[in-house]
């Protein structure tokens, strides 16, 4: 006679998960703070930095530096110069003097150093150029909108002023 596989029989009791999980989170910590007692807590050297790192630093911040003011100044810029009436080509020719001329501004009115054997103009104009158009073009844009609407201002351009 063969013998017929046993069938395993399901337990009915039900299993509580809120239980268990509490079960195995008090043993976590548990293993944890043993851990955490056993381990010898090492004090974390600070790694000198290379004159390399040290130069690349500073570029970065003083890059950071003129990249901020040339975003202030594209936003007042757009703003103001559209506020005053310039549109068309007369605001493109602003935009252009503000970007190239700013930068040499700052460097007289803060004191800026730069050094000169890494620092040429290309340097100087590079950062935050991206910033400043969409900035100068976004304030200039919703001014224009604005103004517009609400029926105020004048315009000035090459051709003369119009009302």
């Amino acid at each position: 006679m063969q013998q017929q596989p046993k069938k395993k029989i399901r337990s009915r009791h039900k299993i509580n998960i809120k239980k268990e999980r509490l079960k195995q989170k008090k043993l976590s910590e548990k293993k944890l703070k043993e851990v955490r007692q056993t381990q010898e807590i090492k004090p974390v050297k600070e790694k000198q930095k290379s004159q390399k790192e040290i130069e690349f630093d500073l570029r970065i911040e003083r890059e950071t530096k003129i990249y901020w003011y040339r975003a202030v100044i594209g936003a007042l810029g757009g703003f103001l110069l559209r506020l005053v009436g310039f549109v068309g080509w007369t605001l493109f020719i602003w935009m252009i003097g503000l970007l190239i001329l700013f930068p040499f501004v700052i460097n007289r009115i803060l004191k800026y150093e730069f050094e000169e054997d890494k620092w040429t103009w290309k340097n100087v104009l590079k950062p935050g150029l991206s910033i400043f158009f969409f900035l100068f073009i976004f304030t200039s844009v919703f001014t224009n909108t604005v103004l517009y609407f609400l029926g105020v201002g004048y315009k000035i351009t090459f051709t003369g002023i119009y009302f």
